[in-house]
């Protein structure tokens, strides 16, 4: 298969809230431009775009899917993206290869939660956006209704390029021509005169021709380029309407997706960098290759799959390309074009096109591919900002034998999802899993099962507090221990006192000794018994902080005083310090900011409240509010299920690491209550 001409590629990703049609829509422009020749369904399991067997349990996208077809002798690539708000991660990863969203909206449910937000991202990141209304043959679409919620909502920037026939059996093209059909709602002649005069808006000389002259004068090739023009500038973003399961309007759709879109040569350029300035890439197949690897998944029977945007250049097989900075390069064996599951050899990928390499182990999420040219400075680009992992698990492995295996497992899923994190919180000594939501987290653990066999013990992670002391205080112990042969013998006292206010974290250590009464010698082991109560924590189990010792005195043997007695006395004296010295337990704080419908501000408030958060700022915007507070994270664990509840899965949030505050004394009463120390000597 030929390199198509950067100028004939059109890349764009469907995305929008779950439900909202947009494999089916898929499904249907594959049947139209011929490259299947049945329609599948998403209750049958056997569409082009989803084909994992957990996109066939659910009914749902779990992950982008890329498809391509040729119409009007253009190459159109198109991502399928989930719509779930678990996995809007993977929806916003793919923006960096295409050059226009599609936001799809259900013409019944119209604009739902995640419908908004990811109008926001795609705005933010100065990408063309087109709305696809779907579902327009449903009895309870009220479809006028739903664009002037559409306009209200997204701007008055938001105008129909095409408008449902009365029968609501095909679309009635109301830009490139000035028709006089009857609509299902509106005016065709009006939308057509509204539409051009927001396009024409771009250029001076083009609107002083249209004043003059009115739309017949107008150049249908500078109509063309400007209407371009205002997509990129976000002057226009046209709304089309059609029916996947029907066929209605989408003969039209593919027409504009031809011919209207932006190529890779219209689009707005992605923000590379090099040596720290920016980077303009060009659309040249001679140029040196550039190409960003935008999603990473792993096949049964190709192995690892890379896939990428190529935005200069060409990435050809048996090549050899440097990842990032990497200083060995990797050798391209087999590049492919993809088509849901099915993968098609080809000797290269051109610039503009998007494209996979496989059985490359140094691939990963967001890497940049590039031959070379300049090892020293290579292009990269600049960190997509995405959904922060929330929700989490502590896991444990039902068998340890499995430990190797379970490594191996989740680098191979973090790998394929940016939005999944494994950690070891050493404050709790847990292994937390972490990800965007209950359902998120549920489908990695089932995939750990079905697919590698390994199974986890699953509990609510725990906090992680940590400890300080609020008063300076003295400690003292004595070790001795005597076995028949050589014994062991350590004294030690010390002064324990909080670190000044701006040093509220950390520890310091003083040798405060006079007279030889500790040897030198011995300073580093009382040093190193403090730090595993440092480590361990001395009330509840969890990492002490903001602590300066002092060890001012003590005693020693000539023959019995070791390096482990006086850990051990350094140990239990500065135990001793620290419960003279009023402890506390320190508790995280976030920063928290939720994105609800208007209708919801009272109760997530109110619930806010509840939780002990403080709430500092409230935006409204247009419909919607911004709630900025600040929430002890103990109070959030389970918080996205519980804002589900309240706004009815219209409501998204973001938490940040803030500061640590004492925890209230009944926070504190229980948590410590609940640890049982060790009182076994070393």
């Amino acid at each position: 298969m030929a390199v198509p001409k950067p100028e004939l590629i059109r890349n764009l990703c469907f995305c929008g809230q779950t439900g909202s049609g947009k494999t089916t829509l898929c499904e249907r422009l594959l049947f139209a431009a011929g490259e299947i020749s049945r329609l599948g369904t998403v209750e049958e399991g056997n569409t082009v775009s989803d084909f994992a067997e957990e996109e066939h349990q659910y009914q749902h996208s779990l992950a982008p899917s890329i498809v391509h077809f040729d119409h009007e002798h253009h190459r159109v690539n198109l991502i399928d993206t989930p719509g779930m708000s678990d996995f809007i991660g993977h929806a916003i990863a793919c923006f960096p290869a295409v050059e226009t969203v599609v936001i799809v909206i259900d013409a019944v449910k119209g604009i739902e939660s995640e419908t908004r937000r990811l109008m926001n991202v795609a705005t933010d990141r100065n990408l063309p956006r087109m709305i696809l209304v779907n579902k327009i043959d449903a009895q309870e679409a009220d479809l006028e209704k739903l664009t002037k919620q559409i306009r209200s909502v997204f701007g008055n920037v938001c105008l129909p390029i095409n408008l449902p026939k009365p029968d609501l059996s095909g679309v009635v093209e109301v830009f490139e021509t000035d028709a006089h059909d009857v609509t299902a709602f509106s005016s065709a002649e009006a939308a057509h005169t509204q539409i051009v005069e927001q396009v024409v808006e771009v250029d001076e000389q083009l609107t002083e021709t249209y004043l003059d002259a009115g739309a017949e004068r107008l150049d249908p090739n500078r109509l063309h380029d400007a209407f371009e023009c205002a997509l990129r500038e976000g002057h226009l973003v046209p709304i089309v309407y059609a029916s996947a399961k029907a066929g209605a309007g989408i003969e039209h759709l593919l027409h504009v997706t031809a011919s209207l879109l932006p190529s890779p040569l219209e689009g707005n350029p992605r923000p590379f960098v090099q040596g720290g300035q920016p980077l303009k890439t060009e659309f040249d197949a001679g140029k040196p290759t550039i190409a960003h690897v935008f999603q990473v998944a792993t096949d049964k029977h190709v192995g690892k799959l890379g896939i990428f945007r190529v935005h200069q250049g060409i990435v050809r097989q048996k090549s050899e390309l440097f990842i990032d900075d990497g200083r060995k390069p990797l050798r391209i064996s087999h590049v492919m074009r993809l088509q849901g599951k099915d993968h098609k050899e080809t000797e290269a990928i051109g610039p503009g096109e998007i494209g996979a390499i496989s059985k490359i182990d140094e691939i990963h999420f967001d890497g940049v591919l590039h031959d070379g040219a300049t090892p020293e400075d290579p292009p990269l680009l600049l960190p997509l900002e995405l959904p922060k992992p929330m929700y989490g698990l502590a896991v444990e492995l039902k068998s340890h034998a499995d430990e190797t295996r379970f490594s191996a497992a989740m680098h191979k899923l973090q790998d394929e999802d940016p939005c999944l994190v494994l950690e070891r919180v050493p404050a709790t000594k847990q292994t937390v899993l972490r990800g965007l939501g209950e359902l998120h987290l549920r489908i990695t653990l089932e995939k750990l099962s079905n697919q590698y066999g390994i199974d986890l013990e699953t509990s609510e992670p725990k906090v992680a507090y940590k400890e300080t002391i609020t008063l300076s205080a003295e400690g003292h112990y004595r070790h001795k221990k005597q076995t028949g042969g050589a014994g062991q013998f350590g004294e030690v006292y010390l002064r324990v006192a909080p670190l000044p206010d701006g040093h509220p974290t950390g520890f310091e250590f003083e040798n405060k000794t006079v007279g030889g009464s500790i040897p030198k010698q011995f300073m580093s082991s009382i040093e190193k018994g403090i730090r595993q109560v440092l480590d361990d924590g001395a009330v509840a189990g969890y990492p002490m902080t903001g602590v300066r010792v002092e060890v001012y005195d003590g005693k020693h043997h000539e023959v019995d005083s070791k390096e482990i007695a006086f850990m051990t006395a350094g140990r239990k004296a500065f135990i001793d310090a620290v419960l003279k010295a009023k402890p506390v337990l320190l508790e995280p704080y976030g920063n928290v900011e939720v994105h609800v419908p208007g209708q919801f501000l009272g109760d997530v408030t109110s619930d806010l409240s509840v939780r002990r958060a403080r709430v500092t700022d409230t935006q409204m915007q247009e419909d919607s509010c911004v709630i900025k507070a600040i929430a002890p994270l103990s109070e959030l664990q389970a918080y996205s299920n519980q804002l589900k509840s309240i706004a009815g899965g219209a409501g998204a949030f973001s938490v940040e690491h803030s500061h640590e505050e004492p925890a209230p004394p009944n926070v504190q009463d229980e948590v410590i209550a609940a640890f049982r120390p060790s009182q076994e000597d070393d």
